[in-house]
């Protein structure tokens, strides 16, 4: 049985100010494409669908295009679950219509959801979908109050999962989640604030492929069968150096997998360009790729006037400048990013400050419940 696995869309992204669904509509043109040439007998969309909870109205006709195309042109399955930027409850509205038209949807957590069943010629594959879900949501949905943690979280949700699995069965889990050993980015949101937010890869035994989302770089994490397709675009500059790609998962007889990474061509590149500002306008004018997004990291020491718009006129798209020269202490220096610092780590700087008085433990665990609580309604937003 053949399976095209991808996740982290995103749709919806501002970056640096810039909308990036021309770019993810032009990624997922060639996604249709795949489909398509490979002829899958089911899509797994491993989460994070849309940036955030309430995504703007031409992400969501995006979707509606995309999947439109897969099912109703294509004839192909789709499974599709929540992740933790996406409302669960607006991703997953409609789901029991839906599922007639062979796009199963899973949004809120659901302890005895029954799986999509398909069939090839060496009998059944069992494909359950398991939905991102805070502990506090998996602790409610399934009566179990020792659930503390994401790792306990999980394990509850694939414990019902093998509780409910037919003998004979192969079976393949969608979920998103951080399991542990796999390599973070920066625009990855933080599942838990004060805590790891992790899974250990052993809540993944038994199940012959695990198709997750979260972390943006492609790559298996605790053996061949746990994998990760990355994100849809590189959606950081922390993410220059990956090469984004599709799954493409073929499932043998005895449960056995194999798995191709199927690149995807960026509309614009995300690229760090360094020097001298004066040399790199001049080399622009050699560089084929000039409509690239860029950041560049400028060696100059002294003063530059209009940086920004001198850099623009060779690279329109530029959309950073970092100085590493200038970085540091002291009057003139520039600051560390503040975009890539945790809220509670500028409250404390500020408190300091402010006070000259550092934040004691027990003040910086009540910041972390705080800023975790904060977080978590704007996730249910």
């Amino acid at each position: 049985m053949r399976f095209l696995h991808s996740a982290d869309w995103h749709l919806g992204r501002v970056y640096h100010g810039v909308s990036l669904l021309e770019d993810q509509a032009h990624a997922l043109q060639q996604f249709v494409r795949i489909a398509a040439d490979t002829r899958p007998d089911a899509i797994l969309l491993a989460g994070d669908i849309y940036d955030r909870s309430v995504p703007p109205a031409e992400a969501v006709r995006l979707l509606d295009l995309v999947l439109s195309e897969l099912i109703l042109e294509l004839k192909i399955p789709v499974v599709m679950i929540a992740g933790n930027h996406d409302g669960p409850d607006r991703l997953a509205f409609g789901s029991g219509l839906l599922q007639r038209a062979r796009l199963t949807v899973r949004g809120p957590v659901e302890m005895d959801a029954a799986p999509l069943v398909l069939r090839d010629a060496h009998g059944e594959v069992e494909i359950h979908a398991l939905p991102y879900a805070e502990p506090a949501l998996v602790r409610s949905a399934s009566g179990d109050d020792t659930i503390a943690d994401h790792h306990a979280a999980l394990a509850a949700q694939t414990a019902a999962v093998r509780a409910a699995q037919v003998p004979g069965r192969r079976t393949v889990v969608v979920a998103h989640a951080f399991v542990q050993g796999g390599a973070e980015s920066e625009s990855e949101r933080p599942l838990s604030v004060g805590g790891t937010g992790a899974v250990g890869a052993g809540v993944f035994d038994g199940f012959d492929y695990v198709a997750l989302g979260h972390l943006h770089r492609p790559q298996a994490v605790g053996g061949a069968r746990i994998q990760y397709s990355g994100s849809l675009l590189k959606y950081s500059f922390a993410e220059a150096d990956h090469a984004k790609s599709v799954n493409l998962v073929d499932l043998d007889a005895e449960g056995n997998c194999t798995v191709e990474r199927i690149p995807l061509v960026p509309r614009r590149d995300l690229r760090i360009l360094e020097g001298e500002l004066a040399a790199l306008v001049a080399a622009a004018a050699a560089d084929p790729a000039r409509d690239d997004y860029v950041l560049a990291r400028l060696t100059d020491h002294g003063a530059l006037l209009d940086a920004m718009g001198k850099l623009r006129s060779a690279y329109p798209n530029a959309l950073a400048i970092e100085r590493p020269t200038l970085t540091g202490e002291g009057p003139g220096r520039a600051t560390a990013d503040h975009r890539r610092t945790r809220i509670q780590d500028l409250f404390a700087s500020f408190h300091l400050e402010a006070t000259g008085v550092a934040l004691e433990p027990a003040a910086h665990a009540a910041l972390d419940r705080v800023v975790d609580r904060l977080e978590q309604e704007a996730r249910a937003e």
